[in-house]
């Protein structure tokens, strides 16, 4: 009887632990779109700050939520990308630093990336969508929660958005949405 308790229990302990590891698959934005050539998938792209307080909120409480992390994987391809960082990035035949960057603050805020103003990223968090082309669909700024987020990842995931011709088609979606992400 005991043993069965205790088999029971690690077992219980061993789900709890695999459900807390179940993270996004994370890559950068050109393995993105290089992954896109052999499959094609919409990006999510997490641009954050390494100061945002939001961000680190979103990076927890909702990028590690099994409901998001089972969806985004599954439909998305997705990148981090620090909107104030060094990093070279190439993509759609340019390259994209930041030369304002200051090595002396990299744990504080620093300039925005020449990428973060191509994408007119003008808060943290901002959560960029782009097609399976790599073309940009829409920026999502602001903290999601994963209830929130739902929204727009089946939004966009399943093309809904092309069917908007109008701010009030996006307010009816959004208001006879129903969320399922717990």
């Amino acid at each position: 009887m005991k043993k069965t308790i205790l088999l029971m229990f690690v077992m219980m302990l061993s789900g709890f632990t695999f459900a807390q590891q179940a993270e996004i698959n994370w890559m950068t934005l050109e393995e993105a779109v290089e992954a896109q050539k052999k499959e094609p998938r919409k990006i999510i792209m997490d641009a954050y700050t390494v100061w945002c307080g939001p961000c680190k909120m979103l990076d927890k409480n909702t990028f590690h939520n099994p409901d998001v992390v089972a969806y985004v994987n599954k439909h998305f391809y997705a990148v981090k990308f620090n909107a104030e960082g060094n990093e070279t990035v190439k993509f759609k035949g340019k390259t994209f630093t930041n030369p304002g960057y200051q090595a002396s603050r990299k744990n504080s805020r620093n300039s925005s990336h020449q990428l973060s103003q191509a994408f007119g990223i003008r808060a943290y968090p901002t959560l960029i969508y782009l097609d399976e082309n790599a073309n940009l669909i829409a920026p999502v700024p602001g903290y999601q929660t994963p209830q929130n987020i739902e929204l727009y990842l089946k939004l966009f995931a399943t093309d809904k958005y092309k069917e908007f011709k109008s701010q009030e088609d996006f307010v009816n979606y959004q208001s006879s949405f129903v969320a399922t992400f717990k």
